[in-house]
């Protein structure tokens, strides 16, 4: 390192960082895309002929609505949304564990 341009490695950026317009398309292209999974997922929810095919359509319903509050956060810069995709993600696996070990067993607490 140049002993006359010591100092931090890594400093704040002079220019304005804001989202360009490539991956503002993409953002809304992937809320558009998670939007009709959503939907397509909540159809299979009430529509499905066996109750497999509800618990994958709900397990896909959760993770295309966490996925959602991942690109709003992505849009906005919030840090919020990023915490709230964790607790989705975090329900909807203990859901869906649950669901599947009743839909094997027939209870979810063995005695």
């Amino acid at each position: 390192m140049d002993p006359v341009r010591e100092g931090a490695v890594r400093g704040p950026s002079d220019e304005n960082l804001r989202m360009n317009g490539v991956l503002e398309f993409a953002v809304g292209f992937a809320a558009l895309c998670f939007g009709v999974a959503m939907a397509l997922a909540g159809i299979r929810l009430f529509r499905g002929p066996s109750a497999q095919d509800r618990v994958l359509a709900f397990d896909t319903l959760y993770i295309n609505g966490m996925l959602s509050l991942l690109v709003l956060g992505i849009r906005t810069r919030s840090m919020l949304y990023f915490d709230m995709a964790l607790l989705i993600a975090l329900f909807g696996f203990v859901g869906s564990t649950a669901l599947a070990k009743f839909l094997l067993r027939g209870e979810v607490i063995e005695p």
